[in-house]
């Protein structure tokens, strides 16, 4: 395994590594903690592309283990940011019904794109990245985690039995904001994408490309139906002139 893909690896061991220390209650800090590896994995996920292609190591094997990481470290940071409640506090992404929208926009917009490859892949074309694709990740790492910093904040920081202070309150709507446009940014990366390789919803030229196939296939077999008459009439021709040496030699033999 080269070093591109072994950065990748790296993300998606840290994924249960983030859950642990996110919902471990008992651990000083632990949300801070789970906020660190949050951002390193994110980090990992620009360096083992760029690693991969500064050195040459692009690989089959890597482009499948990135594109699972990606999707899994956002899933896992969408999920718990919006169903893990803090202590003694409202849900960490208020209003509750919001984060679940978005969470659920979000990850749709995922299997989307991945179904579309995976079509695109049955039929022999390969999709690329694109830019939007890639700013449309960044948002989601930042704000999944500005998110899980406030919940290290709420947590750790805030007496929860006390009124929560106007500031965090701002903060909390700022957030909401931002949540708010990131989805609509999936959207548009996501239907944009959509629009830009909408041929391969062209079962036309789906037909046309199993219509030269078979064309190739008849005329290899033509070939081949030509060849073994040509050995055949070779093999006669031999035959024919061996019986006519015979005969003369026949005569030869009677003088």
């Amino acid at each position: 395994m080269n070093l591109p893909n072994s950065i990748t690896l790296t993300r998606l061991i840290m994924i249960p590594l983030i859950i642990f220390f996110y919902l471990a209650n008992f651990i000083p800090f632990g949300k801070l903690v789970a906020g660190i590896l949050f951002i390193v994995a994110c980090l990992t996920d620009f360096l083992d592309g760029y690693v991969a292609r500064k050195y040459n190591k692009v690989t089959t094997l890597g482009k499948f283990f990135d594109s699972i990481a990606d999707k899994v470290l956002v899933m896992t940071g969408l999920v718990l940011i919006v169903s893990a409640p803090i202590i003694g506090a409202t849900p960490l992404v208020y209003p509750a019904w919001l984060g679940i929208v978005c969470a659920i926009i979000i990850l749709a917009r995922e299997f989307i794109v991945s179904a579309l490859r995976q079509l695109a892949a049955a039929k022999g074309i390969v999709l690329a990245a694109d830019m939007g694709g890639k700013v449309k990740a960044t948002a989601q790492y930042i704000v999944i985690t500005l998110y899980m910093i406030m919940a290290f904040v709420k947590t750790d920081l805030i007496d929860q039995t006390a009124k929560e202070p106007l500031s965090i309150s701002i903060i909390n709507f700022a957030f909401m904001i931002l949540l708010i446009a990131t989805t609509f940014l999936t959207i548009y990366s996501g239907a944009s994408y959509i629009i830009r390789n909408i041929k391969v919803f062209n079962d036309k030229d789906e037909k046309i490309k199993k219509d030269e196939i078979e064309i190739e296939n008849f005329s290899a077999q033509n070939e081949t139906l030509e060849n073994e008459f040509n050995n055949d009439e070779t093999e006669k021709g031999e035959d024919v002139l061996t019986e006519q040496e015979q005969i003369n030699k026949n005569k030869k033999n009677k003088k």
